[in-house]
């Protein structure tokens, strides 16, 4: 006997037919084709409700002053990440986890002072960096070699500190400079008698001295430690040395004495 099941057949077809939901857009960004624009909304953190199928994220011109650990929801599409004009100050090492696609990171125009090379890491398919107008003196040339994809680096206007310290990162630079983006704009600002001297111009010979007695902080600990050794072995040496050399003298003149008449 069969059961006449035309209401349940009716509802079934009823939910194929009903439109998927849209994907989520959190309320401060504006969505649409893949694309998030969350620029200009006073933001502090990146927002979370973000679609997992995101391939642009703006987050310019907002009040964001730390990437924590794991700040970007999983967004395994997200191609291009925009994060110029906000107060950023500080980058952890985990922040950028979970953006293996991202080939364009724009970070210019923040607080930047230091970058570790963990930091990008994750960021495998990176293809251009924007780290321009920040408060950069140095740059671990290890966070470059973190990026094996690197096209294209941006790091003018920032307040570079030309001494001894530069070197790994003049090096690095020099031996890129099809992937050095506004190499004209990248001046020293440190020391004054240098001040908007263009990196770029430096060779070989204007570290020189650098070369020849720049020691590591290894050699001051080891000279630390070995200088006072050095110096009480010296010492009790010569004090050995004396010692013998009077009990020497000593066995002499008994001798000498004892074959007298």
């Amino acid at each position: 006997m069969r059961y006449w099941r035309g209401p349940s057949t009716v509802l079934a077809c009823l939910l194929l037919l009903r439109p998927l939901p849209a994907p989520a857009c959190p309320a401060a960004c504006r969505c649409s084709s893949g694309e998030a624009d969350c620029s200009g909304h006073a933001l502090r953190r990146v927002p979370q409700s973000l679609s997992a199928n995101t391939s642009t994220l703006w987050l310019g011109y907002n009040f964001i002053t730390v990437l924590g650990p794991r700040s970007f929801p999983p967004l395994p599409q997200l191609l291009l990440l925009s994060l110029p004009h906000n107060r950023l100050e500080l980058i952890h090492s985990q922040a950028l986890v979970g953006l293996g696609a991202l080939q364009e990171l724009d970070l210019s125009n923040n607080y930047l002072t230091v970058l570790t090379p963990e930091t990008f890491l994750p960021l495998t398919s990176l293809a251009t960096l924007n780290l321009g107008s920040n408060r950069l003196g140095e740059l671990e040339p290890g966070v470059l070699h973190a990026l094996p994809q690197l096209q294209a680096i941006l790091l003018q206007d920032n307040p570079w500190v030309c001494s001894c310290d530069i070197l790994p990162l003049w090096r690095w630079l020099s031996h890129n400079r099809e992937k050095v983006r506004e190499e004209s704009l990248l001046l020293c600002r440190v020391p004054e008698q240098l001040n908007k001297y263009p990196i770029m111009s430096f060779r070989n010979e204007s570290f020189r001295q650098c070369q020849e007695t720049s020691l590591s902080t290894q050699h001051y600990i080891a000279f630390l430690i070995i200088g006072p050794f050095s110096f009480m072995a010296s010492i009790f040496f010569c004090t050995f040395m004396g010692s013998i050399i009077v009990v020497y003298h000593n066995l002499r003149r008994e001798s000498h004495f004892w074959r007298r008449p």
